[in-house]
Order: structure tokens, then C-alpha cells, then sequence
């Protein structure tokens, strides 16, 4: 638990600063669970995340943009009637909870000054953000409504008195004293590290594994200066927001807990490092929650067209058999004075073979001749289903690499360009159309992905097949850089340069292999030539091009280079 109650304490005093005096200029839920503030605060505007995730839930300010829905939910509504225009008065902490309160000043209808209180509670699962009237301490509105049924304790419903999560009577640590912490600790009974956490407040695995670490010897001496040391650090203004990546496992804190070992990367502030650790996860997620079916129904299409191959490859084997029928029609037109209508099979000769005797069976109510007639008209029937077979299967071999194609993309899709996905499928007929009413005006242009290059060169990203398309055949210019990773369903990636250099063709290269299906891979060859040379075969699925004159160059995906280039 990298959110621990001291991180908490170290965000409000980072947050306090900077957003006390602020004035509430916009508000905005993009996602069920989320918040945005935008605060016009000492000349600048602060865009304010508070999240109740069941996984993500924090506080922060964030850098990253998200698009809006056209209609704001019931919550967000309510909260732009009460706050907006309305200015941050005071942010502070409960404790050493994990609770946030935003304390806002405004007018009310009256135009007599009122308070309410904005409360994000970073509990996992049950994390919530709650509006409270400051005077009458009654619940407004809740992210998410909770009824006695669920909590014995306390309802977090509209009209409700608003009560705070049971205490849980541990020691404030910022009290404690050396002699208090060896009144705490049982060093008989080990598990130090769960001790501490049991005993005071506030205190996460990593900062008691992080105490017991600079101990050394945890003993009676060591532990409770260890202790003391660290929370003085707490107490002091010293930060140094740190990211910590290993192989098993990715943990942030607002120090470079020596106990953790991996590579480190440090930020400026708490809310940088944030937007670094959930870059990307808190946005899968949401994209899991508006793609989840689809997800499920491509995925089932995919078992389909693969249990369709097995039973095409089955009549593909025994159409090519079909040659014994041809076979068998000429061995019995050759023999013909030897077969009597009524017979049931016959041995004959074979010299296809070395005159091996040979079993033809036969039909007894067909004369000899139907009998040969009937082995001929199989043999024919063979021989074009050979055809015909060998075309349903290229077909759904296409139908699988397309369905597969638009499952990558859905897995590195934001949730803006799920829409776009689901509109694609519903024209391939995969997913029945919905009744939605387009405007003449109506803008229907694909929205690209854009980044940076290092040298300031524009590089454009398709995200879904529709954007590949406008993205390769209607925007790219001819001369200008094409590049996807060779044979594995990814992006269109372009750089809008005609001659780019190393380096660009490098960062490019990176973002074409991020965008695939081999994004968790190493060395992912990534062909690129000039958009010239990349064609859209008539009547092919969306997305898919054929290209000739390329070069390829390998790479390994780097999210923190994707991060980086990233334009907002």
C-alpha cells in the first residue's frame, strides 16, 4: 500500500500550497469514479484529480488530459450547482487517515456565505467522495451511495448525517516518543513489521519494512531510533517522490525506501510521480469497464472462425482424397464385364499400382456403369471443393489476423477510440448497429494520437483501424516515413518528415512497437518505408495495407519513452 496515511500527509502538504485561495473554475467526471477540479490558483489553472477507484483512488494533481462524456453525470451536476466559482478555503487531512477534505467557501442562494465540505476517503473498495453541507454536517451527494445494509456503522446516502469511518484507536506516531515505541513492540513474538502497523497510525507495510531495514538488527536499541529518524523525516519538508520498477513488482512512495530493490526514477513532486505509476493502468481499466463485452464477444468470434479452420482443414483432407474416386471409376470402367448389378464391392487388378488386387465397394441397386458414373461425379465434386475450400479458409485465416488485429487494439486503445471500434465492428456486421442520429455537420474525422519526436518532429499514431486508414491512405503524404511492426497486428505509425533522422525513426519505431501486440516483448522488428509504397488492396478489411520497398529495424517498447513524447 504505497497510499499509506503518511503519503497522505505529504500530498496535503504538497496540494496546500498551491490550491488554498483557489478559486473552482470547472468540474468534470470523466469516469465513473472520477473527478476533475480545475482551480484557477495563483495565476495558473490546477487540474485537480480525486479518485474513488476500488484500485486507483487518490489525490492528486494531474498533467494528463482526459476527453469528457456530452453529458455530465448526476454527481458531477450537483457538484458544479454547489462548487463552481466557489473558493478552496482550507485541505486537510483527518488524522492520519486516508481521508482528504476539500473545505470550500461560497454564497448560497441567498447570497449568504456557506461552507461545504468535498471528502475523498481512499479506502480501496470502498473509497468514495462525498459532498457535505459544512453547517448542518448532511450529505449532499456521494460518488457512491451506501445504505446500512452494507455499512452497520454509517449510510453514506443524500440527507444523511455524515459520520466518519470508525477509529481504529492506534497511536498517532508523530507523538511517539522512543520509549513509546518499545511499549508497542513485543519482540518476542516477531513479525515486527505487522507490530508497528497494529500500533500506529497511518502506517503502511513499506514504511514498517522500511523502519525494520534501517535498523539493521532490529532490536530493543535499533528499531525505536529507526522509528523516530523516519518519522522526523515525515514531519520535515523533505521529499523526494520516488518510482521503484523490478521484475515481480512496481511500488512508488514520496522517499526512496532502501528496503525496495529495483530501478528508481525520482520526480519533481508526488503528483508527477503519480501520473507516472498510473499512466496507463487507471486508463486500461476504464477502458476494460466500456469494452469489457466486446472484449468477450471478439474473443468468442476468434474460438469460432478457429473451430471453422479445423473442420475446413478436415474437408480440405478428404477433398484431396477424393483422387481414389477417379481411381476407383476408371479401375471399374476397365473391368466392367466383370461387375453384375447387385454386387456389393469387387477385387480387381490395380495397375495404377503394380497390379496389386484392389476392393472397390459398390452400390447394388446402381448398374455397373452408375457405379463407375457415380465414383467420376465424386471425383468432380472433389476436386472443385478443393477450390472452394482452400478459399473459406484463406478467408478465415483474414477473419481471425482482422479479429485478433481489433482485439490489440482495444488492449492499447483509450477510451476515447472505443466508440470508434465499436462503429467499425457494427459495419463489418460482428456487433448489431445502434440507433444513434448523426448531425449534417457532425464531424466524423478520426482524432490521432500525436507525439513528439526528441527533435520536434511530428509522429502520428492510429489507435483503431479507422484512424489507420484516414491516418495512411487520405492524411500521410506520399514521401513522408510509414512504419508498423513486421507481422504482428499493431498501429500505423507515421512521422510527418521526409527524410527523419535516426534517432526519430528510433522514437517512432518504439511507439509502433508499443502500439501491438508485442508491447511486453524485446527486439520487436518494425518495418518502415515511404507511405507511397503502402496500398490498401480493393475490398480488404479496415486496417489492413500491403507494402513493399521496406527496411526493419528492431526495437523494445518503453512506456516511459511513450510517456514522454506524448503531446497533450
Amino acid at each position: 500500500m504505497s497510499f499509506d496515511g503518511l503519503f497522505t500527509y505529504k500530498m496535503v502538504k504538497e496540494l496546500s500550497p498551491l490550491l488554498k485561495g483557489g478559486r473552482i473554475m470547472k468540474i468534470h467526471q470523466p469516469f465513473i469514479n472520477e473527478i476533475i477540479l480545475t482551480v484557477r490558483s495563483q495565476g495558473k489553472n490546477h487540474r485537480v484529480l480525486l479518485s474513488a477507484h476500488p484500485s486507483y483512488a487518490r489525490v492528486q494533481i494531474t498533467y494528463e488530459t482526459v476527453e469528457n462524456p456530452k453529458e455530465a453525470p448526476m454527481f458531477c451536476m450537483m457538484l458544479r450547482k454547489h462548487l463552481e466559482g466557489q473558493f478552496i478555503e482550507d485541505i486537510y487531512q483527518v488524522g492520519l487517515d486516508r481521508i482528504i477534505i476539500f473545505k470550500i467557501k461560497g454564497r448560497n442562494e441567498l447570497g449568504d456565505i456557506s461552507y461545504k465540505n468535498l471528502i475523498v476517503e481512499i479506502m480501496g473498495r470502498h473509497s468514495n467522495i462525498i459532498l457535505v453541507d459544512d453547517e448542518r454536517n448532511m450529505i449532499l451527494e456521494s460518488i457512491k451511495h451506501i445504505s446500512y445494509a452494507v455499512n452497520r456503522h454509517r449510510a453514506i446516502l443524500p440527507g444523511h448525517e455524515y459520520i466518519y469511518p470508525p477509529e481504529q484507536n492506534k497511536m498517532n506516531p508523530f507523538k511517539a516518543t522512543e520509549k513509546d515505541v518499545l511499549q508497542q513492540i513485543d519482540f518476542n513474538s516477531g513479525k515486527l513489521d505487522k507490530q508497528i502497523i497494529a500500533q500506529f497510525a497511518g502506517i503502511s507495510p513499506l514504511f514498517a519494512k522500511e523502519v525494520i531495514y534501517n535498523a539493521e538488527i532490529a532490536n530493543r536499541i535499533t528499531l525505536p531510533k529507526s522509528f523516530i529518524k523516519l518519522m522526523e523525516c515525515v514531519k520535515s519538508d523533505y521529499v523526494e517522490p520516488t518510482l521503484i520498477k523490478s521484475d515481480k513488482k512496481e511500488v512508488f512512495y514520496y522517499i526512496p525506501l532502501e528496503h525496495v530493490e529495483g530501478k528508481r526514477k525520482t520526480f519533481s513532486s508526488l503528483s508527477k510521480l503519480l501520473d507516472a505509476y498510473y499512466y496507463g493502468k487507471a486508463e486500461r481499466d476504464r477502458v476494460k469497464q466500456l469494452a469489457g463485452d466486446l472484449e468477450k464477444r471478439l474473443k468468442n468470434e476468434i474460438d469460432k472462425n478457429y473451430t471453422k479452420m479445423k473442420k475446413l482443414e478436415a474437408d480440405l483432407k478428404e477433398a484431396e482424397n477424393s483422387s481414389k474416386y477417379q481411381r476407383y471409376g476408371e479401375l471399374l470402367t476397365a473391368y466392367l464385364y466383370m461387375v453384375d448389378k447387385g454386387m456389393e464391392e469387387i477385387t480387381v487388378e490395380n495397375y495404377y499400382d503394380e497390379n496389386k488386387p484392389i476392393t472397390i465397394p459398390l452400390n447394388p441397386h446402381k448398374t455397373p456403369s452408375e457405379n463407375a458414373q457415380w465414383y467420376f461425379n465424386q471425383y468432380q465434386k472433389g476436386k472443385h471443393a478443393v477450390v472452394a475450400v482452400r478459399e473459406q479458409i484463406e478467408k478465415t485465416k483474414e477473419e481471425v489476423l482482422y479479429l485478433e488485429n481489433v482485439l490489440q487494439q482495444i488492449e492499447s486503445a483509450a477510451p476515447k477510440d472505443i466508440e470508434e471500434i465499436k462503429e467499425e465492428l457494427a459495419e463489418q456486421g460482428i456487433i448489431k448497429k445502434r440507433n444513434t442520429k448523426k448531425t449534417k455537420n457532425q464531424k466524423t474525422t478520426p482524432v490521432l494520437e500525436k507525439y513528439k519526436a526528441t527533435d520536434g518532429t511530428l509522429i502520428l499514431v492510429g489507435k483503431n483501424n479507422k484512424q489507420n486508414d484516414y491516418l495512411t491512405t487520405k492524411l500521410a503524404k506520399k514521401e513522408e516515413v510509414w512504419l508498423h511492426t513486421k507481422d504482428i497486428p499493431g498501429s500505423h505509425v507515421v512521422i510527418r518528415s521526409t527524410s527523419p533522422s535516426e534517432q526519430t525513426l528510433l522514437e517512432a519505431a518504439m511507439l509502433a512497437a508499443y502500439f501491438s501486440k508485442a508491447r511486453e516483448s524485446s527486439q520487436v522488428p518494425v518495418d518502415y518505408t515511404k507511405v507511397k509504397y503502402v496500398r490498401k488492396p480493393s475490398g480488404a478489411k479496415p486496417g489492413f495495407v500491403i507494402y513493399d520497398h521496406q527496411q526493419t529495424m528492431y526495437v523494445t517498447p518503453n512506456i516511459e519513452l511513450v510517456a514522454q513524447l506524448k503531446m497533450a
